[in-house]
């Protein structure tokens, strides 16, 4: 008989893992097992009454690199080259974005030029971070905050609104904490091998093969900055399944995993409540703590080390406001801690994408919600209310962009822990945990958000990784 792979958790890592396991040549049989009743994870599109899409975790994803060129790789293999939605590099929403500081917007500079000229909330040119930058010696410790990383090599002002920013937009995180090294590989890199993350980025790390499709080609000659689909990026989640299905993979959803145990062969049974599998290799892409608390005693320098591995809680207010005008065109704005410790950001979802926004069309704005403001009500076990997300949210879009109108559509999604935090440190958690796998020869592969990037593509790439290693066509790890 052949192997049996099981993986947990039919998220967007989950999925593509099990995607690139059922194209092998000879592929093994496949289990997906996901504790819900739905698949996709956080990606999820919600239609509205009009007709207008709204999209409750991620909205766009970037083409860009070798990571990029291979998510649309997949989405032109599952046929989807029909429904996708670019934003062109010469876009309003490709090539402004804000920083909301001192009760007004800011927008970010672009081009050699921008770098030139006074730009506020910046007291000066940023040309002078830049020169600062590549006269600044290398670090030399092995990890940094990225608020130290930021502040020793573009002074303090670049620290504390555009890289905080930055952190609470990706990573809803604080920029104090987390890792400079595990949250922007590239600019730790840079810094490592070129001595300026200014030089490295313009020399790049080197080309590697570059996945090829007539898609592809399009994003790099209109110079793609994000691109989503016509019914929503949930679209995605939902072509997979069906390929994954059509290539015979046993999808099992609204089965929690209750544990993980080794067997005497080496095999794995896995338990779902009134159930067993067995497999001969798990891929596990379900939250780093959640597993630590599902392996068995063995696994327990494993479980340790994945424990640590947290993750913020984020609430998504979607608002639609009915001859709605937004004051400037672009992707969105960010808003520094120091602005606001609750609103992360606002996402200007009708300029990057306005084909979703249903008939008559309405102005769609998402308001993120989080920072330490919701994790200081987490901790008092304050109560959560749709109501009070909502009435902040609309304050938000009151005061930060004049939408004063209530607003004629309103969603309120609280996503409890959905972005792993990669503190200071976080590489050698993933060492300790790698280092464990190869010693003791467990057949278990680790994917999803909780390790190498919480970003779609990221989680795509994890999961190709995975079935790479357990097919062979990679070194396991």
């Amino acid at each position: 008989m052949g192997r049996t792979v099981v993986v947990l958790g039919g998220g967007i890592s989950g999925l593509a893992a099990s995607y690139h396991l059922s194209r092998a040549p000879c592929p093994p049989k496949v289990v997906l097992v996901e504790g819900s009743e739905r698949l996709g994870g956080w990606i999820r599109s919600v239609r509205g009454p009009d007709g207008a899409v709204f999209e409750l975790g991620p909205r766009g994803i970037r083409p860009a690199g070798v990571l990029g060129a291979r998510t649309l790789l997949m989405v032109s293999e599952l046929g989807l080259d029909s429904e996708v939605l670019p934003v062109r590099g010469d876009h309003a929403a490709a090539q402004n974005r804000f920083l909301y500081v001192g009760g007004a917007l800011h927008a970010l500079p672009s081009g050699f030029r921008g770098l030139l000229r006074p730009s506020p909330p910046f007291s000066k040119p940023l040309f002078w971070a830049g020169l600062k930058e590549l006269t600044t010696p290398r670090g030399k410790d092995p990890d940094e905050t990225v608020h130290s990383f930021a502040q020793r090599r573009l002074g303090p002002e670049v620290a504390s609104l555009a890289m905080d920013s930055l952190c609470r937009g990706v990573f809803a995180g604080n920029s104090r904490e987390l890792s400079i090294r595990s949250c922007f590989p590239s600019l730790f890199q840079a810094e490592q091998t070129h001595r300026s993350i200014l030089l490295g980025l313009l020399l790049g790390a080197g080309r590697g093969p570059q996945p090829d499709s007539a898609l592809i080609r399009q994003a790099r000659a209109e110079r793609w900055s994000q691109w989503s689909l016509r019914e929503g990026l949930e679209t995605l989640p939902q072509a997979l399944n069906t390929h994954l299905t059509s290539r015979g993979v046993s999808v099992l959803r609204g089965q929690p995993v209750c544990g993980l145990s080794l067997e005497a062969e080496g095999c794995w049974k896995v338990s779902l409540g009134d159930s067993n599998l067995e497999a001969d290799h798990i891929i596990s892409a379900i939250p780093a703590s959640v597993l630590s608390k599902l392996l068995p005693a063995e696994a327990a320098p494993l479980a340790r080390a994945l424990s640590t591995i947290t993750a913020v809680s984020v609430a998504v207010v979607n608002l639609q406001y009915r001859g709605g005008r937004l004051p400037v065109q672009g992707f969105g704005h960010l808003v520094p801690s120091s602005e606001d410790p609750g609103i992360l950001g606002i996402v200007y979802d009708s300029v990057a994408f306005p084909e979703q926004d249903g008939s008559p069309p309405g102005l769609r704005v998402t308001v993120m919600l989080g920072g330490s403001w919701l994790r200081t009500l987490e901790a008092r076990g304050s109560v959560l209310s749709q109501e009070l997300f909502q009435k902040e949210a609309e304050k938000a879009a009151a005061t930060q962009l004049g939408l004063k109108e209530p607003p004629s559509h309103c969603l309120v999604h609280l996503h409890k822990n959905c972005i792993p935090q990669y503190t200071l440190g976080h590489w050698q958690k993933l060492e300790s945990a790698t280092q464990f796998l190869a010693a003791q020869k467990l057949p278990l592969t680790l994917a999803g958000a909780s390790y190498e990037g919480v970003a779609v593509n990221d989680c795509i790439e994890s999961g190709r990784q995975a079935a790479a290693r357990v097919l062979g066509t990679e070194p396991n790890s």
